[in-house]
């Protein structure tokens, strides 16, 4: 059980914080700025011995990075029936770069699809994609998008992800919480993570509705934090919002809660 008097820790998602720096200069200024962990969206343009370099210079660790998109406009390949050669070699780039990095997880974007073909093929993914993972010591996630901004993604719901964890049964299949597409899609989010508790991966943050800092809008983060830690989550939080200018900027949010 977490010690409520330690102050959350958190994760800068380098996808959108410092995005107009090179990864491993947005690793240092993360480390900096006093964030406890890393992670990433797609950092295949960089040499992961680059990032290592980075990640062992700040002593801060790279918690996950995504498969790739796939061709212009889309969002993933992983349930794309009849894309399965593309969507493994996206698995396998992916838990190579990881494991070079010492990151812990793939996030595996499922792509815009629906119905029992779709449903098929990202079961198969998944498990192609556990059974690789298992051996590096890797954890595979998945990840419901919200419907306005990312309309017809495959995964919509933390309870359609929950289906398929239980259903696929992988000890290494894991959901990753947004708390900014599920507030979108659910809400309720307080017991949501309790009741999704036993499958929870990761977990992000941002503000509703504006993807912005965990500051404002519709969440009352400190909430979030206090619920997390009554139920024994101490792993850090995904900052992944969109700064509204120079990320430093927007980092009052953080120093408050290094306060606290």
């Amino acid at each position: 059980m977490t010690n409520h008097t330690q102050h959350q820790r958190f994760s800068a998602n380098l996808g959108f914080l410092w995005a107009d720096l090179p990864l491993p200069d947005a690793i240092r200024a993360a480390k900096a700025a006093g964030f406890d962990a890393v992670e990433c969206h797609w950092p295949y343009d960089t040499p992961p011995s680059d990032v290592l370099a980075a990640l062992k210079e700040t002593g801060l660790t790279m918690l996950g990075l995504n498969t790739v998109r796939g061709n212009p406009g889309e969002n993933g390949l992983s349930a794309l029936p009849g894309r399965e050669d593309e969507a493994r070699a996206a698995i396998d780039q992916a838990l190579t770069y990881g494991f070079e990095i010492g990151a812990g997880a793939v996030h595996v974007m499922a792509g815009f699809a629906e119905g029992p073909e779709a449903d098929a093929a990202f079961a198969d993914n998944l498990r192609y994609a556990c059974s690789k993972a298992a051996d590096m010591g890797m954890t595979i996630l998945i990840e419901p998008l919200n419907s306005y901004d990312a309309p017809g993604y495959y995964l919509k719901t933390s309870r359609q992800a929950v289906t398929i964890i239980e259903r696929l049964n992988l000890p290494n299949l894991k959901l990753m919480f947004d708390c900014y597409h599920l507030q979108i899609m659910e809400g309720d989010l307080s017991r949501r993570l309790t009741a999704c508790l036993p499958h929870i991966g990761h977990v992000q943050i941002a503000s509703v509705p504006d993807r912005g800092a965990p500051d404002h809008g519709e969440l009352h983060y400190p909430h979030i934090y206090a619920h997390l830690a009554t139920l024994g989550w101490d792993h850090p939080l995904g900052a992944e919002y969109k700064p509204n200018g120079p990320t430093d900027a927007t980092l009052a949010w953080l120093q408050q809660e290094k306060r606290t």
